[in-house]
């Protein structure tokens, strides 16, 4: 079991793939998910790894919290999460996961707060038929209709489904695929939708219902591991110094040699 992300909706757009059909997507945000502590079975009785994202002002942030972090050696963190991983899946506090957790073609669930909809009828929230449009129904043509028995047992059961608010609730979309991954940006871009308001936190993990990738990174997509491929462009460069410094010194050692020739010329 591996650790999941925290990230951020951004909103959704479109991909086109090569035959020219469009998938929609949701673009889900990395910002700077570090690890805030670890969860023992020595210690606290379970295996588990908490996460922080996003910047949260020193001001705005508790006493308590000042020192969480600080123990970490990490800077305050908007939004805070435990995820539950396998003692040989443990991430290091401090460490920086990096978009390369994920990989294409691989099936995630997201989990987000549901964009609230106030209070709302039957047939919006829970999707009742309503009654007849005429023949004797007056002014209750959205009621949601009866709602229980008689003098027995003359009360209305828990659960049942009426009037109410509707929305701003934890909510799991589950089996969600990955269309493509942004490792620059630190972009995860999910086909779909994705539960919650734009600039809203989602927790991103491994589907639970589907097999995982045989090459996904183990324990986690970090970014230290992703350094030594940003430091090859300086290698270029002095390579092409070297070609320059060379055509230089040939055509310095080709020169005497023609005045030579043309000495000889005049000698004769």
């Amino acid at each position: 079991m591996r650790s999941g992300l925290i990230v951020q909706k951004v909103g959704m757009t479109r991909l086109f793939t090569e035959a020219g059909a469009h998938v929609p997507v949701t673009v889900l945000k990395l910002d700077k998910c570090q690890v805030v502590a670890q969860r023992t079975e020595e210690k606290d009785g379970y295996t588990a790894v908490q996460l922080g994202s996003g910047f949260a002002k020193v001001k705005r942030t508790s006493n308590a919290m000042r020192g969480h972090f600080a123990k970490a050696n990490v800077e305050p963190k908007r939004r805070v999460a435990e995820f539950r991983v396998s003692a040989d899946n443990m991430i290091d506090v401090g460490a920086e996961l990096a978009a390369s957790h994920f990989i294409e073609g691989q099936h995630v669930d997201a989990t987000g707060v549901s964009i609230g909809k106030g209070f709302a009828g039957a047939m919006k929230r829970h999707n009742f038929g309503g009654l007849r449009a005429s023949h004797g129904v007056s002014i209750s043509h959205r009621s949601h209709g009866s709602t229980g028995q008689c003098q027995d047992p003359g009360r209305v059961f828990k659960g049942k489904k009426m009037a109410g608010h509707m929305g701003d609730v934890r909510v799991t979309t589950q089996n969600l695929t990955v269309a493509k991954i942004d490792l620059e940006r630190g972009l995860v871009m999910v086909k779909g939708a994705v539960p919650g308001a734009k600039g809203g936190w989602v927790l991103l993990r491994d589907a639970v219902k589907r097999p995982m990738p045989a090459d996904v990174p183990l324990p986690a997509g970090l970014v230290a591991d992703m350094a030594p491929v940003e430091e090859e462009a300086p290698v270029e460069e002095v390579a092409a110094e070297e070609v320059v410094e060379t055509v230089a010194e040939e055509a310095v050692v080709d020169a005497p040699v023609e005045e030579a020739t043309s000495e000889e010329k005049d000698a004769e």
